[in-house]
């Protein structure tokens, strides 16, 4: 089977990693792809938010399945326009992708349907928003409610800082119109866990869990970012806890969209923060995590293909999955600056170093130089497993420091939550 996979990150070439392990995977393309995917998959300079290009792309190539990875072209409609043009495709609808696409809509679903999550209110007026702010006090959290790169979310510990965010997102628009409107919420408090799942609109399979690393520096501090590193599985996610988020969370998340006919087919995110009233939802996305998904998939014993095709055809129910019981850990290498400015274009050495370790690009090129370059914030994604979370990191982090670009940022608590 041929497989067209959209996404040029570490979350793309750890799907395609999985995927090419598959008997039944004859052959991977992507697009755009990577430096790092390019050993595994022809990359077709293709953006993934071209949905007339990507359309282009799959009438000349007959992929026989098309797996839709980044958030942007979910919630544009890429499935949606793929599958009309009769290609089995993998992902939510642009109207199931809102439950990322839009946290207005994700939070009132939630409200709707007595989903645990924070109170909350929407704002499309800053005023408003500001009112509020000085209404609750701090500590708050404000939101922009539409797609920010996993940037949009800024925990206020004083009423100064939520005020500046609200400047920042509606007046400054940072984000472009994803800040058009702010969600603002109460801030809850306790261990975060991420728990992606598997849905074909019938059943929901959660996957194992996972936690990850969002704040720039050690200790969690500084800027939310994309995702500094991630480790699986939580600690805190106990056979009682997974039965607990499947009962309050899992299952009423997939009959709320089910009710507002928003059927879902693809992978849910649920970014869950274990509070003293039990688990709440912090936030959905729509689709596989990253880094996340490096920690998630190496722990994958079956047939990702397998997988993916019985949520394509309804019979996710008939699909036996399995997992390794290793733990994973992944660091990110990420470019000095990052999340803000940064330089690209560094040439990146040392990774014919690496030994026992999976190294995944999520932002690399072949330079003019025909050398391998940064091309991104967020670098390469060291991951490694091992019987322990700790033994793992401490694997990550022998690899990583044989790899090197100039001004190289990373954390260096990675696991040790």
């Amino acid at each position: 089977m041929k497989v067209l996979v959209v996404g040029s990150g570490g979350r793309e070439h750890t799907i395609i990693w999985k995927l090419s392990q598959s008997k039944k995977v004859t052959e991977i393309i992507a697009a755009p792809g990577n430096a790092g995917i390019m050993s595994l998959a022809k990359c077709f300079n293709v953006k993934a938010t071209d949905l007339e290009g990507m359309l282009n792309l799959a009438k000349a190539e007959k992929p026989d399945m098309i797996v839709v990875a980044p958030d942007d072209p979910l919630s544009m409609g890429m499935v949606d326009l793929l599958t009309e043009n009769g290609f089995s495709t993998f992902g939510p609808t642009k109207m199931a992708a809102r439950i990322e696409s839009s946290k207005s809509f994700s939070k009132d679903l939630m409200k709707k349907y007595d989903i645990p999550t924070a109170d909350y209110q929407v704002f499309t007026d800053s005023e408003k928003a500001i009112s509020y702010i000085k209404e609750k006090g701090a500590p708050i959290v404000v939101k922009a409610s539409g797609l920010a790169l996993g940037k949009g979310v800024v925990v206020a510990t004083t009423e100064e800082m939520a005020i500046d965010a609200v400047n920042s997102i509606m007046g400054d628009k940072i984000f472009g119109n994803a800040g058009n409107e702010v969600v603002i919420e109460e801030c809850l408090s306790g261990p975060e866990i991420s728990v992606l799942a598997f849905t074909d609109g019938k059943v929901i399979v959660p996957m194992v869990s996972a936690q990850d690393h969002k704040r720039a520096f050690d200790n969690d501090e500084g800027p939310n970012t994309g995702g500094m590193g991630a480790f699986s599985p939580s600690k805190y996610y106990t056979s009682e806890l997974a039965k607990e988020c499947m009962d309050t969370i899992y299952l009423k998340t997939l009959n709320a969209l089910n009710s507002e006919n928003c059927k879902f087919k693809g992978v849910i995110y649920f970014g869950l923060m274990l509070t003293a009233k039990g688990p709440y939802v912090i936030e959905y996305n729509a689709r596989f995590g990253d880094p996340e998904t490096q920690v998630v998939l190496t722990r994958l014993k079956s047939d990702l293909y397998d997988i993916i095709k019985s949520v394509i055809d309804e019979t996710l129910s008939e699909q036996k999955i399995e997992w390794l019981e290793d733990a994973a850990v992944c660091v990110m290498m990420a470019s000095g600056g990052y999340p803000l400015k940064y330089k690209t274009g560094l040439d990146i050495t040392g990774l014919e170093n690496v030994k026992d370790a999976i190294v995944f690009h999520s932002g690399t090129k072949i330079g003019e130089n025909g050398k391998l370059q940064t091309a991104g914030g967020r670098v390469l994604g060291i991951t490694t497993l091992s019987d322990t979370v700790l033994n793992a990191a401490q694997k990550a982090y022998e690899n990583v420091a044989k790899i090197h670009f100039d001004n190289a940022h990373f954390r260096h608590d990675i696991g040790n939550k």
